[in-house]
């Protein structure tokens, strides 16, 4: 059988008989009977004999109010004192059998098929218990209100004083007015005394509206005589502005009679009412509570003529006002309100200003003073007037070396340097940890260690270093800084300012099959040229990437055949290069030496080996002061403005007076930081920022030149170079850098091309193509002053590509 024929066919007064007959008595254990017993016992004893009630009402009783005694007593005693109704109720009698049933006389309503009795809500819960609450056991809360209330519109609170309005009262008194008139003089019309009559008429016999206002007439006519006495005359109150009439209004109005026109004006009783008043025109239907106050009228017309002349505040007509005045000509209320404004404003200035004179020269002191006023921004630095040098050589500190990392893009250039922090343990593995779930979210999960040093947004998601990263660590003998260089041909300036800092350079080769070719052919070959030409004569080669070629031995010696001849051509002598096979992603000959069988044939220094066999240049401590600002930023609350950059010669101390060019503002040095420790002096070829105070932000740029008051460097307009070519050069439009300066320029003129031996001219004079490879000596136009000066070393570019890159011979000055 189907699961729906089974559930038609289920007999439910079969299955609900459990719930029919089901009693409480049914289920009753023997402590609860027992409790009903004691219960029954309890209430007969406060009943007493003379009860009407039985054992089985008490027991039902006790069940509805969980054997509470009180209650049932309570429900018992009111049943028994319950008012019977005075008449019964009707018999029903069924049309089937013709038996007849009789209404129960124990509840207090009966339902039957004809609903011939009346059902009340007080009726159908009367056996409620919580509605049969003894009257001492209630309470009732009353708040009295915090203020007395009032009438209608601030009327009286008290109850002796009807409630009734201003304008209610300011009707009345208008009304009682016109009763006065129509008794002295008889002149109104007989349809205008009509309508009056018929108005208080029904407000005096409408019991809805009339209310309060027929018992206390004298208390009306009190605030009647107070409205009117405190309303101006009529004559103190001049309207301002014409009534534009409507045409068709007009129209209608023109018809009334002069009798009619005369009755329906209604002023005080002191003003004259004038004899040749047109009737007034209504504009608009009279609101809803203008018709409950003033009452309705059988006639439309008479209703809105009744509704305006009973109006508190009456125009006067139209004849009285000139028709071609325009409503706009005099000043509106605003200009009245203004003009009084400025004159009591006037009038008070002159007042005061009884001695113009001895105020003038008050405020012109007063000017002068502003203008004079300066804020002091603190207590200024002292300077210590350590001697630096000798501070210096007594500290006995760590040497320490700059090294800019350089190679071809995608060579393993951030991953490799990441790697030797890693292992060092510059960076510990909770963050190696982070950056890879990082990459891995994003499809780079080889990338993490690469994260170490590219910290942007836009390197990460790219995938490549765009500005110079700079870490530090730490041997035993050295303080090393990493200056992590782009390889991408679009950020070679970025790549120039790098290497301006370095002492040396690690030049890092990817080792694949296929990538090494293209990478000689492009920014590998570039950033060799270019590191040589910045000055750098010590060069690292780190092989990387040689797990992937499973370590080959001649693949390691091809590559560095292939590196040491081209390097040889560029400048770089062989006792000056070291080449050193590793792998950043597994670590092997970086920090450790590989311990895997097929890395075994290399057996000379790894690569934190070589950093620390490499001396850093030579430090310039008795020239002036030279710095190349790499960045200026906010170094924090107490330090507004800071800037950092690498001396490049002589020293300096908290509290010296340093001059910014090419923008010839000076500043006073507030504090100085060494590697992220304050520092009280510094020397050339130490990385240190400057918190600079007594100068505005304006004032410096990156590229800019620190330098000291008293040996400033020149800015120059046109500098000689002596270059070694790239690429062909002519007379043409050029860009020149130096560190982090950028600045346009423009080949002006070709000297003479040089020897590379002896550096004498030969051949032509004035040549007009300088080859690649040649040395020649050109001169630059700078498009604006730039602070340069001899022997600085250039990069000249043009187009995004490396022109040429030289020294500074001589500089024709010129002071900004």
């Amino acid at each position: 059988m189907s699961r729906h024929k089974l559930v038609k066919t289920m007999d439910l007064d079969d299955e609900l008989d459990a719930y029919d007959g089901a009693h409480y008595n049914d289920n009753l254990d023997v402590a609860d009977e027992q409790h009903l017993r004691q219960g029954v016992i309890n209430v007969r004893a406060v009943l007493g004999p003379s009860a009407n009630v039985g054992d089985k009402d008490i027991e039902d009783s006790l069940w509805h109010y969980y054997y509470d005694e009180d209650k049932t007593v309570n429900y018992l005693l009111q049943q028994q004192t319950q008012v019977k109704p005075k008449k019964s109720l009707k018999q029903n009698q069924t049309s089937s059998n013709g038996n007849t049933k009789e209404s129960s006389s124990s509840l207090p309503y009966r339902m039957n098929s004809s609903c011939d009795m009346k059902l009340s809500a007080a009726d159908f819960f009367a056996d409620a218990p919580w509605l049969s609450v003894p009257i001492e056991r209630r309470g009732e809360i009353l708040i009295e209100p915090l203020y007395p209330r009032g009438g209608l519109l601030g009327g009286s609170p008290t109850p002796s004083v009807p409630k009734t309005s201003k304008l209610a009262a300011l009707a009345a008194a208008r009304k009682k007015k016109e009763h006065e008139k129509k008794d002295t003089s008889g002149v109104q019309s007989a349809n205008t005394s009509v309508s009056l009559l018929n108005k208080l008429d029904n407000k005096s016999h409408n019991p809805e509206t009339s209310g309060a206002a027929n018992e206390s007439t004298s208390s009306k006519s009190e605030i009647t005589a107070l409205v009117l006495a405190q309303r101006p005359p009529k004559a103190s109150q001049p309207r301002k502005y014409p009534i534009r009439r409507r045409e068709s209004l007009r129209a209608e109005s023109s018809g009334r009679g002069a009798s009619e026109t005369s009755a329906t004006q209604i002023d005080d009783a002191s003003d004259p009412v004038p004899q040749a008043q047109a009737p007034l025109a209504p504009t608009a239907k009279p609101s809803t509570f203008a018709l409950t106050v003033l009452g309705r009228s059988q006639d439309p017309q008479l209703l809105l003529a009744e509704s305006f002349e009973s109006l508190a505040f009456t125009l006067p007509p139209p004849s009285q006002t000139n028709a071609k005045t325009n409503p706009f000509a005099g000043p509106s209320p605003d200009d009245v309100v203004t003009k009084a404004q400025s004159s009591s404003k006037g009038a008070t200035a002159a007042k005061k200003s009884t001695t113009p004179a001895k105020d003038n020269k008050a405020t012109k002191d007063l000017s002068d003073s502003v203008s004079d006023m300066t804020f002091d921004e603190g207590p200024k630095p002292k300077s210590k007037n350590l001697d630096v040098l000798a501070e210096f050589e007594k500290s006995r500190a760590k040497r320490a070396a700059n090294f800019v990392v350089i190679g071809h893009v995608d060579a393993g250039k951030s991953t490799l340097m990441g790697r030797l922090l890693y292992d060092l343990k510059v960076v510990d593995q909770r963050t190696v940890d982070k950056y890879r779930k990082e990459a891995e979210k994003i499809g780079k999960s080889s990338f993490a260690l690469a994260w170490v040093l590219d910290q942007g947004t836009e390197e990460r998601s790219r995938g490549v270093t765009i500005d110079i990263a700079m870490n530090k660590f730490e041997t035993s003998n050295t303080s090393f800084t990493i200056l992590d260089a782009p390889g991408h041909r679009d950020f070679i300036p970025n790549m120039i300012a790098g290497a301006s800092q370095a002492d040396f350079a690690v030049l890092v080769i990817d080792a694949s099959i296929g990538n090494f070719e293209s990478g000689l052919k492009g920014q590998t070959k570039e950033h060799a040229l270019l590191v040589r030409s910045m000055g750098v004569q010590r060069l690292v080669v780190a092989i990387n990437k040689l797990d992937s070629v499973q370590w080959s031995k001649d693949r390691f010696d091809e590559i560095q055949q292939q590196l040491s001849a081209f390097l040889t051509t560029t400048g770089f002598q062989s006792k000056n290069m070291s080449f050193v096979p590793c792998s950043g992603l597994t670590g092997d000959n970086i920090a450790k030496r590989a311990e895997i069988s097929q890395a075994q044939w290399y057996t000379g220094p790894i690569l934190i080996e070589q950093l620390e066999a490499s001396d850093p240049s030579q430090r310039v401590l008795d020239k002036p002061l030279r710095m190349t600002i790499s960045d200026v930023f906010r170094g924090g609350v107490q330090n507004p403005l800071s800037i950092s950059g690498r001396l490049e010669s002589g020293n300096l101390q908290v509290g010296d007076r340093i001059l910014a060019m090419p923008a010839n503002e000076t500043a006073v040095i507030r504090s100085i930081e060494i590697d992220s420790e304050p520092a009280d002096w510094a020397v050339g070829g130490q990385n240190a920022i400057l918190h600079l105070t007594e100068i505005e932000a304006k004032y410096l740029r990156a590229g800019d030149v620190i330098c000291p008051p008293s040996a400033p460097i020149k800015n120059v307009t046109s500098i000689t170079v002596k270059v070694l070519a790239f690429d062909h050069i002519t007379p043409m439009h050029v860009e020149v850098h130096r560190g982090r300066l950028h600045a346009p320029g423009k080949i002006t003129r070709l000297v003479a091309i040089l020897d590379k031996a002896t550096g004498a001219a030969v051949g032509k004079k004035k040549p007009r193509l300088v080859q690649p490879g040649a040395v020649a000596r050109i001169v630059v136009e700078m498009e604006t002053a730039v602070p340069l000066e001899a022997p600085d070393r250039v990069i000249l570019r043009a187009g995004g590509e490396t022109l040429a890159a030289g020294l500074l011979e001589q500089d024709e000055v010129l002071w900004s």
